[in-house]
């Protein structure tokens, strides 16, 4: 055995840009120098415990440097420059502008004109280009698409999504996208979706809202309103479940607060150099723990419902076969689709099943769940500080329907008519896009349309919120909300390149659900819209939070009133 026992007897700090430690930080260094040489004064006892310290010391090394840079460069983090600092690269202004990411990218890009190199610490390997050019978006996302991919990265920093449509590349994304294309092209299975969709706006939302109506005040948070609804809404159409999220009671309900929180932790993956998350998760601390803990809880509820369903399927089925060509073999759930399709071509064993169920459901809750609530409160908050875009919307609804006996609930075939309301859902997917940020990594070297060079495993990271404020793809009035620049002179919707709007994703990725989306949205803000009055409590902080999905970090706080005839 080879002992390698280690001593730090020096600390050697360098300060840059000609500023001095005073009193107060040269004994804070001191003390964080003690504890950095109690914490790593360890005899090491093999060659493997040298690999799972180097992470560690690199860690701490970083914590401890950006204390200190904290500390005593306030001035310089505050300075609009992007600066690449020694040791630390640019990381440092993104970490101190975290609580306002969205803005401040969207700063930054426009005044380096749309791309910027990024670099992390020296020792992170963090390095990508960060860009809303619709060049490179187009570029990457179609042109060139089969030399950019998610890759291996993405998997592992979307650990929870499993090998699902959202993170798999090449011929296991092509599986997933063909199998779930096919499934959403049945038109029995969109109406069964639809159906899903309006029986839930009917029978759960307006009652609550009529609910919120005789409480004191009527005030309720619409997005956690939206949230429930949604929840409710996926899990009847991926699992055929309903968890009844959605009550007069607003109940916890356990499988929806572990998928938030897991959203929320693969955002904070983002955030840190990859040995700061991977050590938290070796280490089980922080953010890392609490991402353990709600896949826990998640995975347990996904199994659940797919072992039920299972044994469902098979009490129901002639001699234990599901008959695939059946005539309402897709009047269904996405889960009993999916078992059957597994059936009908057969699987190598059922646990093999059950986790390719688990990964296509999770990603489905994502794209189905979260980025329909971000959709919807974005909207209702738009639309209550737009009294204008409200009141054409009403017009709209009137001169299509006439009058209509209040509480009155809006069918697939009614919100098709809707062209302004199109047009202000499209505004708000526009400012505040449910997935604010894309990433890719290259396979081979190559050149963007930008002009820069990006090589394998380099980041790309594309801000869909910086694109909707960019003035050379918008306009100057882009930070305006006006569904009149999605509507033609002849009434109709005007189409914008997926890589100029991209809140549906660009190219062979292109949301399989757009359609869907829509109606959903439409359906919930038109019914919801003619029936009540909708305004933001005064002094309520609207902020985006700090997650994968743009929803707000307070919640959406209003009053409702009914509307009068």
């Amino acid at each position: 055995m080879i002992c390698f026992p280690i001593k730090l007897e020096h600390l050697n700090v360098i300060i840059y840009r000609g500023t001095h430690l005073d009193a107060s930080i040269s004994i804070n260094f001191i003390l964080l120098e003690k504890i950095f040489i109690n914490f790593i004064d360890i005899e090491i006892l093999s060659l493997n415990m040298i690999m799972l310290t180097i992470p560690l010391v690199l860690a701490v090394t970083f914590i401890i440097t950006l204390f200190l840079f904290a500390s005593h460069q306030t001035k310089y983090l505050k300075t609009p420059a992007f600066t690449n600092w020694p040791f630390l690269g640019m990381l440092p202004q993104f970490l101190w502008n975290i609580s306002q990411i969205h803005d401040f990218s969207a700063k930054l890009l426009k005044s380096k004109g749309g791309t910027i190199e990024f670099l992390g610490p020296w020792f992170t390997g963090m390095y990508g280009v960060i860009t809303t050019d619709p060049l490179n978006v187009h570029y990457i996302m179609s042109k060139s698409f089969d030399n950019f991919v998610k890759g291996d990265l993405f998997r592992e920093m979307f650990e929870p999504f499993g090998l699902g449509i959202f993170t798999t590349d090449s011929d296991q994304w092509k599986y997933n996208r063909n199998l779930l294309q096919y499934l959403f092209k049945q038109r029995s299975f969109e109406a069964f979706q639809e159906k899903i969709i309006h029986n839930k706006v009917e029978k759960s939302l307006i009652p609550i809202l009529n609910h919120v109506l005789q409480q004191k005040g009527s005030v309720v948070d619409l997005q956690d309103v939206f949230n429930r609804f949604t929840f409710d809404n996926i899990c009847l159409i991926i699992l055929g479940h309903d968890p009844n999220c959605l009550s007069t009671d607003f109940p916890e309900v356990p499988s929806e607060k572990a998928f938030n929180q897991a959203e929320e932790s693969i955002f904070y993956r983002h955030t840190v150099p990859i040995c700061v998350w991977k050590l938290q998760s070796w280490l089980q601390i922080g953010e890392e723990k609490k991402m353990t803990e709600a896949c826990k809880v998640f995975d347990q509820f996904l199994f659940s419902c797919i072992a039920s369903k299972r044994e469902e399927l098979k009490k129901n089925c002639n001699k234990n076969e599901i008959n695939a060509e059946s005539d309402d073999a897709h009047h269904v759930d996405m889960l009993t689709a999916l078992i059957r399709e597994e059936k009908n071509k057969g699987s190598e064993s059922e646990a093999l099943g059950d986790k390719f169920l688990r990964d296509a459901a999770f990603n489905l809750f994502v794209a189905g769940r979260d980025t329909i609530t971000s959709a919807l409160t974005w909207l209702f908050y738009l639309v209550a500080t737009h009294p204008l875009v409200e009141a054409k919307i009403l017009e709209e609804i009137k001169e299509n329907f006439g009058y209509k006996e209040k509480p009155w609930i809006l069918s697939v075939d009614d919100v098709k008519k809707l062209v302004y309301l199109h047009g202000a859902i499209c505004e708000a997917l526009r400012l505040f896009p449910p997935i604010p940020f894309e990433r890719k990594e290259a396979v081979k070297p190559d050149i963007l349309p930008s002009g820069h060079h990006v090589y394998p495993n380099n980041m790309i990271l594309f801000s869909l919120y910086a694109m909707g404020r960019d003035e050379n793809i918008w306009g100057k009035d882009c930070l305006e909300f006006k569904p009149e620049r999605w509507i033609s002179e002849r009434g109709g919707i005007v189409y914008a390149p997926s890589y100029k709007f991209f809140s549906f994703n660009a190219g062979p990725r292109t949301c399989l659900g757009r359609e869907l989306a829509f109606i959903q949205v439409k359906m919930v803000a038109a019914s919801v819209l003619w029936n009540y009055c909708v305004h933001v409590v005064e002094d309520h902080q609207v902020t985006p939070n700090l997650s994968i999905v743009l929803l707000m970090e307070h919640g959406l706080k209003v009053k409702i009133t009914k509307r009068g005839i």
